[in-house]
């Protein structure tokens, strides 16, 4: 699959605007990458939508995935 570049800086630009917005949020994911990102942490997430919906799920952790998401934190705009 080959990478767009157009693609890619549309998302590096969309990603710079998201921290912006939410200025608190690169610390909180630097803190989870450098003290609970190991195998066997669990991941929730939970959405709750204006209407008050609330959608949740978890994962526990595994080597795997350990390494995708600190791959995938490589990936700077």
């Amino acid at each position: 699959m080959a990478v767009n570049p157009m693609d890619m800086m549309k998302i590096g630009q969309r990603l710079k605007l998201f921290q912006e917005q939410h200025p608190k949020f690169p610390a909180f994911l630097a803190q989870v990458k450098e003290n609970a990102l190991m195998p066997g942490s669990i991941m929730e997430m939970k959405v709750t939508t204006p209407e008050g919906w609330e959608y949740i799920t978890n994962i526990r952790l595994t080597q795997d995935d350990v390494e995708t998401l600190r791959m995938a934190g490589q990936f700077k705009n």
